[in-house]
């Protein structure tokens, strides 16, 4: 396996860091816009394996053609959403598998913003799957955490524990605390203006996909391992629109764990227009209001020794057991910014994100996972990879509720 990983930030390097204690694949590209950034995440690893390079992943073009420089069999996309398109386009046009953590963006309804759905996560993606298929190459979609493992749990839930199923809630929440700062995002702020500032998406069996009001629907979740009880609310998020499409369920929905004073910096941004994508001119400069915020916040990789606390993310699911009683249950993983830190020089958040997709490329390259086309986490048999989960020193755990 020749490995392809496009964006050297928190993630990506993570990622890096993780797969050079591992021996599935013989070459790592590690690609950024910044050269600099991509041999550092490199250097990192100790391991002559990875090798930085520049690349616009704007372009389908520039990462095609950097696939056929070095061979690569398989594109790992660690880019904000916005490029998810070329960097898909580029693997496809290169012949290569792909995988990412965050799916093709979407557009709200023109009417309805708030009742239905427009462009869905991942529609763009879902419409080549023809393609793919018939090409005979994998894009495995929503790798991440969130989408990613919880949609592991999501499947071994439907096959191992549940007979019939209600509801499947992802919820996410942390007790994270970055000292010397009153704000600061610990995953890219982009991504996260993007998730918590789109209409949410629901699924309910009958209904199909709608939408709701940012923030909707809060409510309180006890979070295991210390976290403790923490308001979550409704977000945009890609599991909702992957697990319906393999696994049977009533309704499924995702809660953030925000907190109320980071909800009031989003509604801000929004009431400012800062939350705007689309370039303003400034003193003869186009630049967008986004990139703006990004850019003046602190960079999500730099904050782990100034980061306590755990995050928790997890997959709560409601319905009738095997035997047929009633059964609750939540399925999560948990870091500690501690121990990721000191195991891996790495922050919890891009931590628990970054493991995923490794743990996915060793079980493509052994072939235990095989499959073509554009499929979700759940179109996989979740048991080996919750075994790899355990085997990479991270386990997941069980809570009956």
């Amino acid at each position: 396996m020749r490995i392809l990983a496009v964006g050297a930030g928190g993630v990506g390097s993570a990622a890096a860091l993780i797969a050079a204690r591992r021996d599935f694949f013989d070459l790592f590209v590690v690609a950024d816009y910044d050269l600099g950034r991509a041999a550092g995440a490199a250097s990192r690893t100790g391991d002559d394996r990875f090798v930085p390079a520049k690349i616009d992943a704007s372009s389908a073009e520039a990462v095609a053609a950097l696939c056929r420089e070095h061979e690569i069999t398989h594109v790992f996309n660690a880019v904000d959403p916005r490029f998810v398109m070329p960097v898909f386009n580029g693997a496809a046009a290169a012949g290569a598998d792909y995988l990412d953590m965050a799916m093709s963006l979407s557009k709200p309804h023109p009417l309805s913003p708030y009742e239905e759905t427009g462009v869905k996560l991942g529609d763009e993606q879902f419409a080549a799957a023809a393609q793919w298929e018939a090409a005979g190459r994998l894009a495995l979609v929503g790798i991440g955490v969130e989408p990613g493992l919880s949609d592991v749990f999501a499947k071994y839930a439907a096959e191992h524990l549940f007979s019939a199923i209600d509801e499947i809630g992802v919820r996410d929440g942390a007790n994270l605390v970055v000292e010397g700062h009153e704000f600061a995002p610990s995953f890219s702020v982009w991504t996260t203006i993007e998730e918590c500032l789109n209409p949410p998406v629901i699924y309910e069996r009958g209904r199909g996909w709608h939408t709701t009001e940012p923030f909707a629907e809060p409510e309180v979740f006890d979070f295991p391992g210390g976290i403790g009880p923490v308001e979550c609310v409704h977000v945009e998020h890609e599991e909702v629109l992957l697990i319906p499409r393999w696994v049977d369920a009533g309704r499924v929905t995702f809660k953030y764990g925000l907190g109320a004073e980071f909800i009031d910096v989003l509604k801000t941004l929004r009431k400012l227009g800062l939350d705007r994508t689309e370039p303003v001119r400034v003193k003869g400069v186009d630049v967008s209001p986004r990139d703006v915020v990004a850019a003046v916040l602190p960079d999500p990789a730099t904050l782990g020794d100034r980061m306590t606390g755990k995050t928790c993310a997890g997959t709560w699911v409601k319905g009738r057991g095997k035997d047929g009683e009633p059964r609750e249950v939540y399925l999560y993983h948990l870091v500690d910014n501690e121990w990721s830190m000191s195991e891996y020089g790495a922050q919890a958040v891009v931590w628990q994100t970054a493991v995923n997709p490794v743990v996915a490329l060793e079980l493509l390259a052994a072939g235990v996972w095989t499959g073509a086309g554009v499929l979700g986490p759940e179109a996989f048999d979740p048991v080996p990879f919750l075994d790899k989960l355990v085997e990479y020193g991270s386990p997941w755990e069980l809570q009956e509720r």
